[in-house]
């Protein structure tokens, strides 16, 4: 399960960049990472300190992987290990099933650029992340 904690880590670092990206004011994706009613109204307007949260948690998240590794020393209790590890799949499972209106699997919105990349990347995305963290965490294996 090295590797995929170490994809895990890939993926968080990256998706953290992007962010962070927003947070500091880049536009590129924001168009289309951004869930809209059928009219084609943001449902969401997040704001640059929202983005940088989302930023940090993510490589936080990047960061827990390192840790259960032990390519870094750890910072936290021992027990985090557990808790967290059941934290982040939960999280991004849960994206991918969404919530039964804009983003997600079972998402009712269907024909907006949003609902369109979020069919094929980005709950395919989360599902791939929920499902790696839940394999990492059931064998109990880095």
């Amino acid at each position: 399960m090295d590797v995929v904690s170490i994809l895990l880590i890939f993926i968080f670092i990256i998706l953290a960049g992007i962010h962070f990206n927003w947070a500091l004011g880049g536009k590129w994706g924001i168009d289309i990472t951004l869930p809209t009613t059928a009219e084609g109204q943001r449902v969401l307007n997040p704001k640059k300190i929202e983005s940088a949260i989302v930023g940090m948690g993510l490589l936080s998240f990047g960061l827990f992987y390192l840790f259960r590794l032990e390519l870094m020393p750890m910072l936290l209790p021992g027990w985090t290990i557990k808790y967290i590890g059941w934290l982040v799949p939960l999280i991004f499972l849960a994206r991918a099933i969404g919530d039964f209106k804009y983003v997600g699997f079972f998402r009712k919105i269907k024909n907006t650029a949003f609902s369109k990349a979020d069919a094929k990347y980005f709950s395919p995305l989360c599902a791939l992340i929920g499902l790696l963290a839940l394999g990492v965490q059931i064998t109990g294996l880095s």
